[in-house]
């Protein structure tokens, strides 16, 4: 009864590796041709308008999706920036990088801004191609920072690193979200933490936004609060999640959620509180 079970596994295991035998041997790559409609090129916006800082505002197209990645920055392009006061001001074509952000720009106004709480901005940019774009921006209501506090790990002496709390009071309502970040020694384009929240589980109540166990003894930490609006927060996550999809065979695509109309991009008034920390 043994040897007749064995000889029966023995069977099967052989018909087995008969069947494995000819998949692992076979071809299993299959080139396939995809084609990608030649879709018109589009203007691409990025503003941030900020209070007592010079409007700035980059301008570039759109490029085919297996093109080299580089920008393609049309220089045949005015922008018209309508003040809260009616007053229009033009920005002028004058590319440069911006040393605080690290972020290119493409046009500069003249004049320094005024912005408070309410006011509303409106963004025209159009070329010699007819190409038009439109955007609407007012500035939210400044939420300020409470306190910070921070806190050791257990760890040895020359091994502790601190976390960070930041506390602040969401105003009542729903419908508030955050952009918060902690840059450490100086504001620049690589920020220690930077994330998005919203007001669904927290409104109206004293808040909290924390960090991992990740700050030295003697960091000096600038902590920003940035108050947004839907669409920023919309563009912010739609941007994410198209970057996590970029490149990921089995990730959705991801479209862009654009404040512009007639285009791509995003327009808003930046408000937020800043403080400094320093983790003794």
């Amino acid at each position: 009864m043994l040897d007749s079970l064995k000889n029966s596994l023995f069977a099967l295991h052989f018909a087995g590796l008969l069947l494995v035998a000819p998949l692992t041997s076979c071809d299993l790559q299959q080139d396939i041709e995809v084609d990608l409609p030649a879709l018109p090129a589009q203007l691409v916006v990025e503003c941030y308008l900020e209070n007592g800082q010079l409007p700035r505002l980059t301008v570039t197209e759109t490029v085919p999706y297996l093109s080299a990645p580089e920008p393609s920055v049309p220089t045949d392009v005015t922008v018209r920036l309508t003040l809260p006061n009616g007053q229009v001001q033009t920005l002028t074509y004058f590319p440069a990088l911006d040393p605080t952000t690290g972020k290119a720009f493409t046009h500069i106004g003249i004049r320094r801004l005024v912005a408070r709480p309410g006011d509303t901005f409106k963004l025209e940019v159009t070329d010699t191609k007819g190409r038009r774009v439109t955007g609407t921006a007012t500035m939210p209501t400044r939420v300020p920072i409470d306190s910070l506090e921070y806190e050791f790990n257990n760890l040895p002496v020359g091994q502790r690193e601190a976390y960070v709390l930041t506390n602040f009071q969401d105003p009542p309502g729903l419908g508030d979200y955050y952009r918060f970040q902690i840059h450490r020694d100086s504001i620049g384009p690589d920020p220690e933490i930077d994330y998005d929240v919203d007001d669904r589980l927290t409104d109206g109540t004293r808040v909290s936004l924390g960090t991992s166990y990740r700050f030295d003894p003697g960091d000096t930490l600038f902590v920003t609060l940035y108050h947004t609006d839907q669409p920023y927060y919309l563009f912010r996550q739609s941007v994410n999640d198209a970057r996590n999809a970029n490149g990921n065979p089995f990730s959705q695509p991801s479209a862009i959620k654009s404040t512009v109309e007639g285009g791509i991009g995003i327009f808003t008034v930046l408000s937020y509180d800043r403080k400094r920390l320093i983790i003794p």
